[in-house]
This record gives structure tokens, sequence and C-alpha cells, in this order.
């Protein structure tokens, strides 16, 4: 199966589970591969057909997109290692959950969650511990007694009862035939997302712009809150307290025509504005939903409030 097959798939499932989905990121490098919303729930999805592909810098960039712009961050694939990534198990990588095809189907066309994680060592349940102590309680069965049936200590079940501590498939199989009880606790891949996503993004004053480029810095002195971009087709996410625009920065180009039009499609499911800043002269004022600002236009501002009404001048003369 190749790449191209595999989002053709991930985008079928994402339309029949009604998700508006963006036009796919094919401009390298890419921290995602396409964006998609259904209400208020807001994917940033990658795409890799071994998910052991995902880096550090790009898992990185993935979940400050997700905490800016207020979604989650999914990885979807085939295999991991030298094995195919099973149905119903969440996998993940750098406090990514990772997931196959029918995985995503099951949670979001099917509203079936998985009930499996994996992790080092194997594949494990997480066991609800209320339903586990009120099935033994009721059958008279001694935390010793049912340790020795599992050939476990006393301790591990009352982590189990705890909620401390996740079983193997076998355990809980056991543990559901012993007690005549479903034991399994599903998992929300996306609450599965926001808990690993522990750690804030880098604060603005330590992101360090390019020096050849002051655009963003011209923003910043405007007011607007401005995230720099490694591997998204924009350079940047700006905001303040009314506004949240994907921001480009480049010459007038062919390069840049595509990628306005991208960010467009991303804007629209981000539900953002989308800005390019032209360095130099501009020969249009929009590309799809995008509007185009040169950067002495820019200079001439005073604040965010001239700014967005520039913005929505430009918009308001493609619509006629």
């Amino acid at each position: 199966m190749t790449k191209d097959i595999l989002i053709h798939q991930i985008v079928d499932v994402l339309k029949q589970a009604d998700f508006i989905v963006s036009k796919r990121c094919n401009i390298r490098p890419r921290s995602f591969d396409l964006a998609a919303r259904k209400d208020n729930i807001l994917l940033f999805c990658k795409v890799l057909y071994n998910i052991d592909g995902l880096n550090e810098e790009t898992a990185y960039e993935m979940k400050a997109l997700a905490r800016y712009l207020g979604g989650s961050a999914i990885l979807v694939g085939a295999k991991t290692r030298d094995q195919m990534l099973e149905d119903s198990v969440v996998y993940m990588r750098y406090d990514i959950p990772a997931v196959n095809v029918q995985t995503l189907y099951d949670y979001f066309v099917e509203n079936v969650p998985p009930l499996v994680s994996a992790a080092p060592g194997g594949l494990y349940v997480s066991i609800d511990g209320d339903v586990l102590k009120e099935a033994r309680t009721q059958q008279a069965m001694s935390l010793g007694t049912l340790a020795t049936e599992l050939g476990v200590s006393r301790r591990t079940i009352s982590k189990y009862e705890e909620g401390g501590m996740d079983a193997s498939i076998d355990v809980v199989l056991h543990l559901e035939e012993l007690l005549d009880v479903a034991l399994a606790k599903s998992i929300d891949i996306l609450q599965a997302f926001e808990k690993k996503l522990k750690e804030p993004p880098m604060p603005i004053e330590e992101k360090k712009y390019p020096q050849e480029d002051n655009v963003l810095d011209m923003l910043h002195s405007l007011g607007y809150q401005v995230v720099s971009t490694s591997q998204a087709p924009f350079k940047a996410i700006s905001k303040d307290n009314h506004d949240t625009m994907l921001t480009g920065v480049s010459t007038y180009s062919s390069a840049m025509i595509k990628r306005a039009d991208l960010m467009s499609s991303i804007s629209s499911v981000t539900q953002t504005r989308s800005v390019f800043i032209i360095k130099g002269p501009t020969k249009s004022e929009t590309v799809e939903n995008t509007v185009l600002i040169e950067e002495k236009e820019l200079d001439r501002m005073a604040g965010p409030e001239e700014f967005v009404s520039l913005i929505d001048e430009k918009t308001k003369c493609k619509k006629h």
C-alpha cells in the first residue's frame, strides 16, 4: 500500500464521518498532511505508512499547531517496525495517538472506540476498577483468592481496582471470564492526545525568527502573538484577542500562489483567516480566501485594527 492510497482511504473515512477535509498538504516539509473538522473537533492528521517515521521535530510542531488552533493531532499509518498495525489498538508516538485506517473508521464512523493500547512489552487494556471491585465483592471473592486465580500478587489486583495499572489482554479476558462482567475501558483517542499533551509550546518570547525576515517582528509589534512554524504550509500563526490568522511570507511567485491556495483550504477547516505578506509587488489581491498584502502596506499599519480593516476591504473586493 502506498502513502497516496492510504491518504485516499483516510479522506474517505473522514468524509463518511461528516468531516470537512482540507486539500492535501503536498508541499515539503510538512508537519501534517490533512486538516479536518467536524463541529468542534479539529484534526491535524499526519499520514505515514510506517508510524516510526515520525520524528520529534514534526511531532512537536503538530502538537503546537493543535494547541494554538484548538485541535488534536493524530497519526495514521499501516505498520510499525516489521509488523502491521492491529485493529482497535492505539499506538503512541511522541505523545500523539497513532492508529490504522480501520481503527479510524471504527472510531469516527461507527462510534466504536478502541480498547487496546500498545506499549513496550505488548498490548494492554485499561480496566474499570470500580466494576472489578464491585464484581469481586458481589461474588465474595477476596483479593488473595482472585490474585491466586490469576497468578498475580494481591497488590496487582489492588492496582487494577484503583485504576493505577493496565493489564495484558490475557489477564483481562481471564478476569472477565471469572467474574462474568465486562471490564475493559474504551480509549477516547482525542482525550488520549489531550492527556499526553503536557508540555506547552515554546513561548513566543523564545521563538527566534530568521534574521532576514522582519515581517513576523512587524506583526508582533502590531500586537499579535506570532508563533512561527518550520514545516507547515504557512510561515506562522498570528493571534490577537479577536482574530487568528494563518500567515505566509514570500515574494509573489507560482510557488507562493500554490501555497496561498493550500492555506485557503486549511483556513476554511480551521476557521481562521488566511493572509500572505508579499515582499515586493503583488499581482492580485487574493488567492481564493487568502488575502495578499504587500510588506510596504503592513509597514504603514499602526495596529491590528488597521490590518484587519485592510484584510476585510480586500476580501470584499474579491466578492465583487
